[in-house]
């Protein structure tokens, strides 16, 4: 009897224990807890193979203010400052020292020619930095503090630039932690072939770079102000993107096709090769949410994740992403059974349903049970408001409607220029859908097929997908844009979802010709939004956008064209029965 009381104690605590267990997105207990309350950060010079020294921070578990003498799995992040690598405003990556308190140790570099980092910068993401980070990676596993697992981290250019520590294949690296990254440069940088995106790479002066902090034993800043002189020689960065309008542009500055040097995606198959695991995360107010979910796409042979939430570019509020980091290299590092890779691929939040949204997961995407219905674009009299409607009514013969292109409505103040553009409905032709009598839901990618034509040879094309309540004010859901020049179609070399891929080499080049409508198709970005009964979806399309960097010529004319022989209309992707309307494969 004392022997099956003693047994069903330890069941009843083994039960207990494993109810304390949480292991789900964004919530994590009772696998790894917190050991170490303090840490230490030593800050040196690595110096790398051909001798330029990068500046280098290490974290690690300390008890009594002295380093644990114990070996630990590292994460590292190659950054463009280790001043910003604790910058509350960017969440989870800025938190991501505190690791420490777990068991790991964590390392922050210097990108060449960046921060107090010596040598001079190609380019962002150059064939350099991931030699630089294969070295580094190398350097860190052989550390008597190491276990031999390292794990990279980032978002945006670091996101970037972890992606790049993979393609050389360093043994010792396990796991890759990255967001709001662009898996082709071009695609990130000119979606659409227009440059049209705040993040253009600002290029620091001599004295931010006197800002940076220095290492160790250079309290004088005798070694930053030397490692400053050096970055006057930086390629320029606005230079460099402006300089290459084409996917095969040719770059004197850095003496390469720079868009294929700095994209990701052009290493995919030694990507795929590495073995190594892949956590994505992104933002729905992102510009750059779709290339974090091509990359999954063309991961689908690596373990990965994604998660993707009501976020701008790198902020993540009420999401503790360091929990997912923690899960996440808990795992690949430390071989702690969590089940974080048990979970559905993609975790998702869903806008419009009210607070942060709400929360689902899935093993594909989009979602098993997407079905895309077009809906026609609809021209009615001469009115600017036209309409969305079935793509089962009858169109009529001839129909357009044209816009004289105007400066575009500056975005509000205290617009961030991490957010997606603002509205410009009361700037453009406006396609109103019906309203709703029920609440319908679209996941997906919205696709775009639209005929134009213009009076000058190269007109830029925005379109805007709006939430509209029934009392008429609007909400920016999602946009797409494209030069109509590079409108080319053609087959991509990796896997885009099925979307189309406008190849945008120079010779894809063709103006229009004055009044002759040609065919534009193109994606808007990748969007999880309810609209509400009572609402309706509007298209709005433009010639013009608050973040285009080209000017705009005024009074320029562009004309949509909606008929029999143009048939116009916008492909959305219904994850609730959609209103009726026939359906196409997704």
């Amino acid at each position: 009897m004392k022997a099956l009381l003693l047994g069903l104690a330890l069941l009843a605590g083994t039960a207990a224990a494993d109810e304390a267990k949480v292991s789900r997105p964004g919530q994590y207990s009772g696998y790894s807890p917190a050991i170490y309350t303090e840490r230490v950060t030593s800050s040196f010079y690595f110096k790398a193979r051909d001798g330029v020294r990068l500046a280098m921070d290490v974290h690690r578990p300390a008890v009594n203010g002295k380093p644990v003498e114990q070996a630990f799995p590292v994460v590292w992040q190659h950054s463009v400052a280790r001043r910003f690598a604790t910058d509350q405003k960017f969440s989870g990556v800025a938190q991501m020292p505190l690791l420490t308190q777990y068991g790991y140790v964590v390392v922050e570099v210097d990108r060449r020619g960046a921060g107090a980092s010596f040598g001079s910068r190609r380019g962002y993401n150059d064939r350099t930095e991931a030699r630089d980070a294969y070295e580094i990676t190398e350097w860190l596993a052989r550390q008597p503090w190491s276990t031999g697992k390292v794990g990279v981290y980032g978002c945006s250019n670091t996101g970037d630039a972890a992606m790049h520590a993979v393609s050389l294949m360093p043994p010792s690296l396990k796991a890759v932690f990255a967001g709001c990254f662009s898996w082709s440069k071009y695609d990130g940088f000119l979606r659409g072939g227009i440059f049209a995106q705040w993040g253009s790479g600002v290029d620091r002066s001599f004295e931010d770079d006197l800002k940076n902090q220095p290492v160790d034993g250079d309290e004088d800043r005798t070694l930053l102000r030397q490692a400053a002189e050096e970055h006057r020689t930086n390629t320029p960065l606005a230079s460099l993107w402006r300089g290459m309008p084409y996917r095969d542009s040719w770059s004197d500055l850095v003496g390469t096709r720079f868009w294929a040097e700095g994209s990701s995606g052009t290493y995919r198959a030694a990507l795929a090769r590495s073995g190594v695991a892949f956590y994505i995360f992104g933002g729905w107010e992102d510009d750059f949410r779709r290339e974090g979910l091509v990359a999954m796409a063309n991961l689908a042979n690596n373990p990965r994740k994604y998660v993707i939430g009501p976020w701008q570019h790198c902020r993540n509020p009420g999401f503790d992403l360091l929990v997912e980091a923690h899960r996440f290299f808990d795992h690949w590092l430390k071989g702690i059974a969590n089940g974080v890779m048990q979970e559905p691929s993609y975790t998702y939040s869903t806008q419009g349903t009210g607070g942060d949204g709400r929360w689902s997961q899935s093993s594909q995407w989009p979602p098993a049970g997407t079905q895309a219905v077009v809906q026609q674009l609809r021209v009615e009299g001469r009115g600017a408001t036209q309409h969305l409607v079935a793509a089962s009514a009858k169109q009529p013969r001839t129909a357009s409607v044209s816009l004289s292109v105007a400066a575009p409505i500056a975005c509000p103040a205290g617009w961030s220029p991490l957010a997606p553009t603002c509205l410009q409905s009361d700037n453009g032709l406006r396609f109103e859908g019906q309203a709703l009598t029920r609440d319908t839901e679209l996941t997906g990618h919205p696709v775009l097929r639209l005929w134009v034509s213009s009076t000058e040879p190269d007109p830029h094309v925005f379109a805007y997908l709006e939430d509209v309540d029934a009392e008429g004010r609007a909400t920016l859901v999602t946009d797409g844009r494209l030069k109509a020049s590079l409108r080319a179609v053609k087959t991509p070399p990796y896997d885009f979802l099925g979307l189309p891929w406008t190849r945008s080499l120079e010779e894809d080049h063709q103006p229009l010709q004055p009044g002759v409508p040609v065919e534009l198709k193109f994606d808007l970005l990748p969007l999880s939004h309810v609209f509400r009964a009572g609402h309706h979806w509007r298209l709005t399309v433009t010639g013009s956008d608050p973040r285009d960097r080209r000017p705009v010529q005024p009074g320029a004319q562009l004309t949509v064209h909606a008929d029999v022989q143009h048939p116009s209309a916008l492909q959305l992707p219904f994850a609730t029965a959609p209103p009726g309307g026939p359906r196409v494969s997704p």
